[in-house]
């Protein structure tokens, strides 16, 4: 059976919702998330981080090896690339809600070694319930998904990153809503094209800190 072709779950994290929401209180119940079988595996569960009225919301894919062993989002080799990018765009992280997709690590072991892998769908429905509040809490001004994982899970599985990044899209999660590349892209792309593609994701967050000035 390939990685994609798992049967859509039955439970989601849906039934660890709290009736009454809050951002922390989200954060405790997913910690105690079995939704899906990463729980397993994982150190810890790597729920989103940012302050309640942040404007500016950014999706990632899964937590890294880093990320699951400190527990917060993007404090790896990605999200120092993600940190530069927010900097140069004149972005503050401190002032931003910083989140992913799907809340465990999904990784293959390589001797001591834990490689990431992409979630498959069912990993995605799963955890999604998650996402959806964050959303649904923080009202962001600006929503942007980093990477084609984030954009086809909350934008529709046809979504393209290649054809539409740095585009405004039209869609109910936020009155502005962007797809560009996972900063984790520009470190697997060949090294002598990672200052261009740094340059171009500054740019995507350029147009980002506009709608926000």
């Amino acid at each position: 059976m390939a990685d994609d072709d798992f049967p859509t779950p039955t439970h989601t994290a849906a039934e660890f919702i709290p009736s009454s929401a809050t951002l922390p209180k989200l954060r405790q119940r997913a910690a105690e998330c079995t939704a899906c079988p990463l729980y397993r595996d994982a150190t810890q569960t790597v729920f989103g981080e940012g302050p309640a009225s942040a404007e500016l919301m950014l999706v990632g894919e899964v937590p890294g090896d880093q990320e699951d062993r400190l527990g917060h989002p993007f404090v790896g080799p990605a999200g120092q690339v993600l940190q530069h990018c927010l900097t140069e765009a004149g972005l503050d992280r401190s002032k931003t809600y910083i989140t992913n997709v799907v809340k465990h690590f999904k990784f293959e072991r390589r001797g001591k070694v834990r490689l990431h892998k992409k979630p498959n769908s069912a990993e995605i429905h799963a955890c999604q319930p998650w996402l959806d509040q964050e959303i649904a809490l923080v009202r962001p001004k600006v929503l942007v998904c980093l990477g084609s994982t984030a954009a086809q899970a909350l934008l529709g599985a046809g979504f393209r990153v290649t054809r539409m990044r740095g585009k405004w899209i039209a869609s109910p999660l936020a009155p502005r809503v962007m797809a560009t590349v996972h900063p984790s892209s520009i470190l697997r792309g060949p090294h002598a094209e990672r200052e261009r593609e740094t340059e171009r994701l500054i740019a995507d967050l350029r147009l980002a800190a506009q709608e926000l000035s």
